[in-house]
Parts: C-alpha cells; sequence; structure tokens
C-alpha cells in the first residue's frame, strides 16, 4: 500500500499499525496477565490459557518474521537484476561479495547513483546505514511489509 508521505531516509521504517499497536502489545499484556494468573491461583486451566496465548504471541512474530525474510529475499533477487542491467561488465562479479543487508539497502539508491555507490560499498566496507546516508537522491520503497 503506497505512502502519502514522500519517503526519505528518516522516514522509511515502516511500522504496521494493526500488528505493532495492536497485536504485539495486547498479546504481551495477556501473556503477563496469565503469568500472574498461574503464580496467583495455579491450576491446569490456568496453565493450558497461559501456552494458548503464549503460542499466540509466538505465531504472530513468526507470522511477520516469514513475511519480512521472504520481502528481504525478493528484493535481494530484484536488486541482483538491476544491478546486473547497471553496473559495467567489470563490476557484475562483485555483486556477490555484498552482505544481504548492504543489498537491501542499496535498493533506495536511483539508477544514476547505484553504480558509484556500489564500488564505495564494497572498497569501503559501507555499512547499510552508511549505504543509506550516502543515498542523495532516494528511490522510496512503498510496498513492503
Amino acid at each position: 500500500m503506497p505512502q502519502s508521505t514522500e519517503q526519505t531516509r528518516v522516514n522509511h521504517v515502516r511500522l504496521h499499525p494493526l500488528f505493532h499497536f495492536f497485536v504485539a502489545p495486547v498479546l504481551l499484556v495477556l501473556v503477563a496477565w496469565n503469568i500472574v494468573h498461574v503464580i496467583r491461583r495455579p491450576g491446569t486451566i490456568a496453565v493450558v490459557l497461559l501456552l494458548v496465548v503464549s503460542v499466540l504471541l509466538v505465531l504472530a512474530y513468526l507470522v511477520r518474521s516469514y513475511a519480512l525474510k521472504v520481502q528481504d529475499r525478493v528484493i535481494r533477487l530484484e536488486e541482483k537484476l538491476r544491478l546486473t542491467s547497471l553496473l559495467p561488465e567489470r563490476l557484475q562479479p562483485r555483486i556477490k561479495d555484498l552482505s544481504e543487508s548492504q543489498l537491501i539497502a542499496l535498493r533506495f539508491a536511483s539508477d544514476e547513483e547505484l553504480p558509484p555507490l556500489f564500488e564505495k560499498t564494497l572498497n569501503e566496507g559501507l555499512t547499510s546505514r552508511q549505504i543509506k546516508e550516502a543515498i542523495v537522491q532516494w528511490r522510496p520503497d512503498n510496498f513492503r511489509v
């Protein structure tokens, strides 16, 4: 879903309100409440409820992390294809030298600044944060999980 404001380095991190401000906090509160309940009134039902809520919390985390991992894999594939089309032939064999986080950070660089930033990343070992800070013309990624 596209964002209504223009994406920049400062605001590119995305929070999903339903997950970050409802599901996760509610599940954390329920786990805490059930722990207190098990301590105050131990019993089979209290323990089972704690286990159910704990499973739901872990499940919510796994669903979110799996979606992010798939997204990272797609980004890596897209960026490798993009680098292959934009880099001179002499640099193409070095695409494999990028770390996953470097490759993912480079997706925000415009086509014009990608080749020099790619070379600088490899030569200076830039971190993903340094790569993002070095980008002058931000290329938004509005379709992320």
